[in-house]
């Protein structure tokens, strides 16, 4: 593939809602291996996501984890906004696999307030839903139906009805778990009339939603057919997750104990059980013994029930506590990880600062000062050296002369701060240093920085360099004044004329170059 057709191999997986997470996944890794041949690391990270997502998806949720903080910090570092956005929504998800809403909303926030000219279609819509999902795990139902509702508009006004249908479903089954049934069923109405006006088929998911609602209403007979249409069309397409038919039988289960068909709610019952089993289900699982316990205490066969309410409680406290490592270990990873980023940033921070003086170093300089020439026509730097510096290494001593470095590199950052706070003073090497002032004339840059080259000069020097002066010789340029590229040196210039002035001075373009 080339880069173009591989970007849009991987928007499939990007933007696809119905999953088949393990052929999914095997896909995502195939399309990073080629992102890597063609040596794009925007499309590697964004395979990357993309397998992280589904490995959640599949329940791998400290496995996604690991993942997604070096995805994030590749997408802030190098600006891909949509790659942030979609990094904050599967960020969302293992907060809500966690339980923990409050992560959960703040991430589902985060992934719609990135959303730019740069999104799709798909993400302007979903990523308001999954907000809206959010805010209904919160607990704030009316902030939910509010994005459920501005979701849809969206996916009607981009023309997108395969969006609406899921939309909808999500906003149903947020009221039907807020114990809103009577406007769950009302959304499930409409998801209904819009599908038989658009021609769309109802698949099993939404049939589900359906079913659950209609029990909900005490519709049992209808949520009974609503449900083996359900189970007909999960048989008759994909089977994505292994747990969507044992969840659709429990759904069945109920609504026939509902009307009453004991004998039929035990045979799907049974059949959901023995799926549980063969799948290792233990979540489903623990709900089978419950409604186990339910179906014989509506037979009248209390001894029995009490007996699998016993196994009930006893599965469902050895899930809660196997749940509880899960989330631990899924907290430590991201723990862990996010001990490694910060481990990372402070090397890097420590790659841009000079181990003597602790100010910015070249390296800093030359990543920063090529942006702010783009962006700043006002930018003006300063290149400072020390006078006479080898003669206070010679006398002194190479100690005595760091001490003199790190106590002239203190008054060079004092006082530009209290300058300008935007500014910063870098050590390009040896006893020379650069100072970059934005949004300035040169004239009054000149004038405050010849306010710190007194400063220098006032400074005690006595009990540390036993008489000899410290002072400093200062060369000003400014890109009104020359090309962005000749800016340090029109500076290094005008240094060099400062020295030969007599030095203790700062030299810029018309100055006259003497010190006071």
């Amino acid at each position: 593939m080339d880069a173009k057709s591989l970007s849009a191999a991987l928007l499939e997986l990007e933007d696809e809602i119905n999953w088949d997470a393990e052929a999914m996944l095997d896909r995502a890794v195939r399309l990073e291996r080629q992102a890597r041949l063609l040596g794009n690391e925007l499309l590697a990270t964004r395979a990357r996501l993309s397998q992280a997502n589904l490995r959640m998806r599949a329940g791998d949720v400290a496995g996604a984890a690991q993942r997604i903080w070096k995805v994030h910090q590749w997408a802030v570092d190098n600006g891909a906004r949509q790659l942030t956005a979609r990094t904050h929504l599967v960020w969302s998800n293992i907060h809500r696999h966690l339980g923990d809403p409050a992560q959960c909303l703040e991430h589902a926030v985060l992934s719609v307030e990135l959303l730019d000219e740069t999104a799709t279609d798909h993400m302007r819509v979903w990523h308001r839903v999954k907000l809206a999902d959010a805010l209904a795990f919160s607990h704030s139902i009316d902030a939910a139906r509010y994005r459920f509702e501005q979701a849809e508009r969206l996916a009607i006004e981009y023309g997108r009805q395969d969006l609406r249908l899921a939309v909808l479903n999500n906003f149903a089954y947020a009221e039907y778990a807020a114990g809103n049934h009577e406007m769950a069923e009302r959304v499930a109405q409409r998801l209904q009339r819009h599908a038989a006006e658009h021609g769309f088929e109802l698949d099993a998911s939404l049939l589900d939603t359906i079913g659950l609602i209609e029990i909900g209403r005490g519709r049992y007979a209808e949520a009974e057919r609503t449900l083996e249409a359900c189970i007909d069309r999960h048989l008759a397409g994909r089977e994505d997750d292994a747990d969507a038919l044992p969840e659709y039988l429990l759904t069945l289960t109920r609504a026939q104990r509902g009307l009453e068909a004991y004998d039929r709610a035990q045979a799907s019952l049974d059949a959901c059980r023995s799926l549980c089993e063969e799948r290792e289900l233990a979540d489903v699982l623990v709900r089978v013994h419950q409604e186990q316990a339910e179906l014989h205490a509506a037979r009248g066969e209390f001894a029995q029930a009490y007996e699998t309410h016993k196994i009930f409680f006893t599965a469902f406290t050895n899930l809660h506590s196997r749940q509880r490592e899960a989330q631990a270990r899924t907290r430590q990873a991201l723990f862990e990880t996010a001990e490694a980023r910060q481990e990372a940033e402070r090397f890097r921070e420590q790659a841009r600062r000079d181990p003597l003086t602790g100010l910015r170093n070249r390296r800093y300089l030359d990543e920063q000062l090529p942006g702010l020439i783009d962006t700043d026509p006002g930018l003006v730097v300063a290149i400072i050296d020390l006078d006479h510096f080898k003669r206070i290494n010679d006398q002194l001593s190479h100690d005595v002369g760091d001490q003199v470095l790190v106590q002239v590199a203190k008054l060079l950052e004092t006082e530009l701060a209290a300058i300008c706070k935007e500014a910063f003073v870098a050590r390009l090497g040896g006893e020379e240093f650069v100072m970059v002032l934005p949004g300035r004339s040169v004239a009054r840059a000149a004038a405050e920085i010849d306010g710190i080259r007194r400063a220098v000069r006032r400074y005690d020097w006595t009990s540390l360099t036993r008489g000899l002066p410290v002072t400093i010789s200062v060369g000003v340029a400014g890109l009104a004044e020359t090309e962005s590229d000749n800016v340090l040196s029109l500076a290094d210039r005008n240094l060099y004329a400062a020295k030969h002035a007599g030095r203790d001075r700062v030299v810029h373009r018309g100055s006259h170059a003497a010190a006071a």
